[in-house]
């Protein structure tokens, strides 16, 4: 009599959970997660059936609307969401180790979403990319929803402020409505355009409110799906931004291996000489890879120009970079490959015109420059 009883509450609950779950209720998703996983030792058949539900629940906007076409601002008429059906990469991203290991896990965690249901967890919702300009914030976006077999949906919160304040937070509204009730990654760029301290003296009082609509659709997006933004301005962000954002991911400045490892993919398999590579790596100390793609995309044409070799090209813009640092700064740079044991200093003083006495009372003052 016992064992019926619980098989028939087992059943009871798995209906229930059907109930709650297709209701849209972000709240019972998660009291049906920590059921799942409590019935995971005693019925695993009902554990089953509820991460089973909770995987193929429909993602609805708050009146059950689904929207089909992109919104767009009532006004202009224009789009408010730029999308990306396939996602197709010129080149894969280049990272550090830790940075690729959580944007790594950040995609098993969709992909592989039963197993995290069934411990009575549920996939990471939102992540918030931090990092100066042109270090591969929207590419690790890109990179994600490929991953994931997902369109891209980019919200650029720079473009969407309405030329009538009152009527933006209309437009995030319809872009978050619309985002919830399709399979995708949703990108917010610029996310510092609006989510400003509301402490801000000089922001106008619209704008504060436009901080509170954004924290309310934040709070509002639903288990299983993504949503990602990105910030060049991190110093900007309200305070009760950081909050809703479950991880944070910062996107540093190459180093000069990355910088390397990068010029080589952005030559496509055209030939460089280890000398010359070692050479715009160092010479662009600090720069982004965006700028380092620039350069290697100017170097190409040059030489395709017939204004000499690949390898000239890439020099002369390696030693136009060198031109513009302080001196001592720049004979460090030239010492630091020197030491490398890559180029000799003939070659070195050859290529960037500091001179072999320079190059060697450098590394004597400094021995960790010292050609080994």
């Amino acid at each position: 009599m016992a064992a019926d009883s619980i098989s028939l509450d087992a059943s009871t609950v798995v209906q229930l959970a059907k109930l709650a779950v297709d209701g849209g209720d972000a709240k019972a998703k998660v009291m049906m997660r920590k059921l799942a996983r409590s019935l995971r030792a005693s019925h695993p058949d009902a554990a089953d059936d509820i991460v089973t539900i909770l995987r193929a629940s429909p993602v609805r906007t708050g009146a059950g609307e689904v929207r089909v076409e992109d919104p767009v601002d009532l006004d202009s008429r224009l789009p408010l969401l730029r999308r990306e059906e396939t996602i197709v990469l010129t080149h894969e991203p280049i990272y550090t180790d830790s940075l690729q290991s959580v944007l790594q896990q950040l995609v098993q965690e969709h992909l592989r979403s039963d197993a995290l249901y069934a411990a009575g967890l549920a996939p990471t919702r939102t992540a918030l990319f931090v990092g100066p300009p042109g270090v591969g914030k929207t590419l690790a976006a890109r990179w994600v929803a490929r991953a994931l077999g997902l369109p891209l949906l980019v919200l650029d919160l720079s473009s969407v402020m309405s030329s009538f304040l009152g009527r933006t937070g209309g437009n995030l509204r319809r872009v978050f409505d619309h985002a919830r009730t399709t399979p995708c990654v949703l990108l917010l760029d610029e996310l510092d355009a609006v989510a400003k301290k509301r402490d801000d003296a000089s922001e106008i009082g619209e704008l504060k409110r436009l901080v509170t609509v954004l924290l309310q659709e934040i709070d509002a997006w639903p288990e299983g799906s993504l949503m990602l933004a990105a910030t060049n301005h991190s110093e900007l962000l309200d305070p009760a931004v950081w909050r809703r954002f479950e991880a944070v991911l910062e996107f540093d400045l190459p180093e000069t291996s990355a910088r390397a490892s990068a010029l080589r993919a952005f030559l496509d398999g055209e030939h460089v000489a280890d000398e010359v590579l070692a050479l715009v790596a160092a010479a662009t100390k600090g720069n982004s890879l965006s700028a380092l793609e620039s350069d290697a995309l100017a170097a190409r044409r040059s030489a395709a120009l017939g204004a000499g070799s690949l390898d000239e090209a890439l020099t002369r813009i390696a030693c136009a970079r060198l031109q513009s640092l302080p001196a001592q700064q720049r004979a460090g740079l030239v010492a630091s490959i020197v030491s490398t044991g890559i180029m000799s200093q003939r070659q070195a003083s050859a290529l960037t015109g500091v001179s072999r006495d320079t190059i060697r009372k450098y590394a004597e003052r400094h021995p960790e420059a010292r050609h080994a």
